[in-house]
């Protein structure tokens, strides 16, 4: 009879797992809808097809860029004029040249010994002039 019991005794030392399923499911679904899923850009690199249209003239001014290149001591040569801008006026001369080609975009060559201050005033003022395209080249 005491063989029995002991069994019985074994028998109801269960213990029951819903509670602890239902806990993981409400986890699991928490990090699902707060989870930040990371969506990536490509660039189709297939060609293009060849089309009848007439190849583009390198001379065209209509997709002429402004080049800016930052000397060793900040000197600032517009699209390699042989005498450098002032700070100062480098905002009026590139709305100068994009009044002449709205469509410009700007790119700037900065040298490895000039200011990030230079850099950063050609950029602010080609944003204020505006210019959307900004590049920035290594030298």
């Amino acid at each position: 009879m005491r063989k029995l019991a002991s069994k019985k005794k074994l028998d109801e030392s269960n213990v029951d797992l819903t509670p602890m399923l239902d806990v993981v499911f409400i986890l699991l679904i928490f990090f699902v809808v707060t989870a930040t899923f990371l969506s990536e850009t490509a660039i189709d690199a297939a060609s293009t097809p060849n089309s009848d249209a007439p190849p583009q003239n390198p001379n065209d001014d209509t997709k002429k860029n402004i080049l800016v290149e930052l000397g060793a001591n900040n000197d600032i040569i517009l699209n390699g004029e042989p005498r450098p801008v002032l700070l100062s006026q480098i905002r009026s001369n590139i709305d100068r040249l994009k009044a002449e080609n709205p469509a410009a975009t700007l790119i700037v060559k900065p040298h490895n010994r000039s200011n990030v201050q230079t850099l950063v005033a050609v950029m602010d003022a080609a944003r204020q002039a505006g210019i959307a395209g900004i590049s920035v080249v290594e030298p």
